[in-house]
């Protein structure tokens, strides 16, 4: 049926400041952070009251596809799409569109995340029916959230004039893109009302996808017709890996958003959404004890005269124990002690490229 809506899971990504607990073949989105589900079970469970299984689309690398298939068994097997190497996710984009376009012809397609942790899962979809609403216009739409604080670590959305009200919900043009800027810019972007963060949550009709990716990034679009011919015989990866591998790695930010037409953005400011971007995010969404810890994983560690440190232990027969500490991230995946500054969290990533350029993949 014309105009359909699907949604996509993008979740083959590393999660490499989430390391060492989140590895090459136990990604984040399959870590239980933030309660009994993971957060890919979580994206999932968020989707079911507004679609059938069969419409709920999870785009994973060859490497990752059997554990998320476990975690979610009621989705069927059309409902993966592997990549056979990751492009970043503008290349996700386009490979989610080119399968639903052959399934539904006019469709409109929900690009979601499976890393993410929002609070009000009623109040996603609510917005994601507005932004089916303006999609249908053919507008590519983004939800943006309202900053709370003048983070450096996420993108964020200039808004312009409005377009109109969708079920509910404003929508405005959107007037520019900026990737993490710098604390000053960021303070002024925290007052100007003018501003959003990018929740990395995108809603257009497939058509239009493939229009502007026709316009911006005719090698991807090269690709993609490549892989369609392919795929008529087949949907094993492996018949396209060729072509895939020879794709630059680019962000739908980068790579799309900030040069298109028709960009608007829907403020979702109720979501209780959080970017689970780092360790030190989770103190955000998860409730400390009295000296501001958190505790989290299989261990029980002995925390004396610590405050506001986060322990994870995959082990639980270890014991860790911290005294007289304050502000630390310590992290025990069984074969790698992390232990680091809250306020240098998100430099991990650093450590993982060391261990790669350095032969020590293994722990990666």
């Amino acid at each position: 049926m014309a105009g359909e809506l699907f949604a996509v899971i993008m979740a083959g990504g590393g999660g490499t400041r989430l390391w060492p607990a989140s590895r090459r073949l136990r990604p984040k989105q399959s870590l239980r952070l933030v309660g009994e589900r993971t957060l890919f079970q979580m994206a999932v469970d968020r989707l079911r009251g507004l679609l059938p299984a069969e419409r709920i689309l999870v785009v994973t690398g060859t490497d990752q596809a059997r554990l998320l298939r476990e975690q979610a068994p009621d989705l069927p097997e059309s409902s993966f799409v592997l990549e056979p190497a990751p492009r970043g996710t503008a290349a996700v984009a386009g490979l989610a569109g080119l399968i639903i376009q052959q399934r539904s012809p006019g469709a409109v397609m929900a690009c979601l995340t499976a890393d993410h942790s929002i609070a009000h899962p009623d109040r996603l979809l609510a917005a994601l029916q507005a932004a089916h609403a303006l999609a249908l216009e053919g507008d590519l739409v983004t939800l943006g959230i309202s900053p709370t604080y003048a983070a450096t670590g996420y993108g964020y959305i200039e808004r312009g004039e409005p377009r109109g009200m969708f079920a509910g919900y404003p929508a405005f043009r959107v007037r520019s893109f900026k990737e993490k800027p710098a604390a000053e810019i960021a303070k002024a972007y925290l007052t100007d009302g003018q501003h959003y963060w990018n929740s990395g949550m995108f809603v257009w009709r497939v058509d239009r996808l493939r229009e502007e990716i026709a316009r911006h990034m005719p090698a991807l679009e090269a690709v993609l017709r490549a892989v369609a011919s392919k795929l008529k015989a087949t949907s094993d990866p492996a018949v396209y890996a060729g072509d895939w591998s020879a794709l630059p790695a680019q962000t739908i930010d980068y790579g799309l958003m900030e040069h298109a037409a028709g960009v608007s953005v829907i403020p979702a400011d109720d979501l209780g959404w959080c970017d689970i971007g780092g360790w030190d995010r989770l103190f955000e969404i998860l409730s400390s004890d009295a000296d501001g810890n958190l505790v989290l994983g299989a261990g029980k560690p002995l925390m004396i005269d610590t405050q506001g440190t986060l322990v994870y232990g995959d082990v639980a027969e270890r014991l860790v124990v911290t005294l007289g500490v304050e502000d630390l991230v310590v992290v025990d995946s069984g074969d790698v002690l992390l232990v680091c500054s809250r306020a240098r969290a998100e430099e991990v990533r650093r450590v993982v490229d060391l261990l790669a350029s350095g032969g020590r993949a293994e722990y990666t």
